[in-house]
């Protein structure tokens, strides 16, 4: 409470003593009331910022109140972001928008979980350009956390948020970046997507359906479910309990780990990554080759023929050596043969 004290009270302080800039422009994300599944429940999607950058960017609550928060001459807070458009804040829980006035304060994501639960994706973040904003308060137009292209924004709560709230509230979200990044809704791996998924009646998966029969925040589960790391995947569970567990899909983990190189149609991803068993790399396109595998001395050590699945390609590699045994703890690179693209670096632990 005394932390976002002194923010409000820096800000005013500034405003007071200062002219203040209010061409402000952004989006914000709102509160997390409920909790994880609920949580989940609330999602919601929001403009992208574009930020141009490789991999995620982390504001906390802090950062984003000093550079992205301004007051206006009512005293009243607005987030201003990248993207444009312009949400006032929320600056006390007993505000009457809120049905929950929690312990009295709000309680931001701790950017030291938001920064382990990037790290425990199993994904390669590496080449989706994300913003991450961690709020120190709700918007009041919307009380969720939120994702769309190339940004997220988290809500802070009004209890304390729990590691595995805030790692699945993250990933979840990740999910929908990745999914504008790869497959936006009129793309054909999307529709290749909904056909692996079995969400392919229109009148019952989509946008204006209940929110867990949305295609996108199925998608987000899957992706959680999938690609997140043990606290992200703590419950066990998706939103949608009448579709299948996400690992129980045939080919799903393939096709989404795909879509890290779908920009370029020839980058493949691997997946799990790290990895202490058999490893799958997949890809979206047409046609697929060979795939080597070699040491980080240069010496080939596998190769390993491509399958087809819905929406690429995918190659299996069981761990084995090809002369025989298995290999240290370290690093492989994988290539297809007659490809352009980097060589896909895969981590493996015992």
């Amino acid at each position: 409470m005394a932390r976002m004290w002194r923010l409000r009270v820096g800000m005013e302080a500034r405003a007071f003593l200062g002219r203040m800039a209010f061409g402000l422009a952004g989006t914000a994300a709102g509160l997390l009331l409920l909790a994880f599944l609920a949580g989940l429940a609330g999602a919601d999607e929001i403009g992208g910022a574009g930020a141009g950058r490789t991999g995620p960017v982390v504001y906390d609550a802090e950062e984003t109140a000093r550079r992205f928060c301004r007051l206006d001459e009512s005293g009243a807070m607005w987030l201003s972001l990248p993207d444009g458009g312009t949400h006032e804040l929320i600056t006390t829980p007993l505000d009457p928008v809120l049905l929950n006035a929690g312990d009295g304060e709000f309680h931001p994501f701790d950017p030291a979980e938001v920064r382990a639960a990037l790290a425990a994706v199993r994904f390669p973040l590496d080449q989706v350009p994300v913003e991450i904003f961690i709020l120190p308060y709700p918007r009041r137009s919307g009380l969720e956390s939120a994702a769309g292209p190339g940004i997220v924004l988290l809500a802070p709560g009004v209890r304390a948020l729990a590691p595995e709230q805030q790692h699945a509230i993250l990933v979840h979200e990740l999910g929908h970046v990745v999914q504008h990044a790869r497959i936006p809704d009129d793309a054909a791996a999307w529709r290749r997507y909904r056909a692996l998924r079995g969400i392919t009646d229109e009148a019952r998966y989509c946008a204006a359906s209940p929110h867990a029969d949305r295609p996108r925040e199925i998608f987000a589960e899957d992706f959680r479910a999938l690609f997140g790391g043990p606290l992200a995947t703590a419950s066990g569970t998706i939103e949608n309990a009448t579709l299948a567990p996400p690992a129980a899909v045939p080919g799903l983990a393939e096709f989404i780990a795909g879509l890290a190189g779908a920009p370029r149609g020839e980058r493949l991803a691997a997946w799990p990554n790290p990895a202490r068993g058999p490893v799958a790399l997949a890809r979206t396109g047409d046609r697929a080759g060979m795939v080597d595998l070699f040491d980080v001395g240069g010496r080939r050590i596998a190769s390993l023929g491509p399958e087809p699945v819905a929406g690429g390609w995918r190659w299996v590699w069981d761990g084995a050596l090809e002369r025989g045994g298995r290999p240290a703890t370290g690093v492989v690179l994988a290539r297809e043969r007659g490809s352009s693209a980097p060589a896909t670096r895969i981590t493996l632990l015992r």
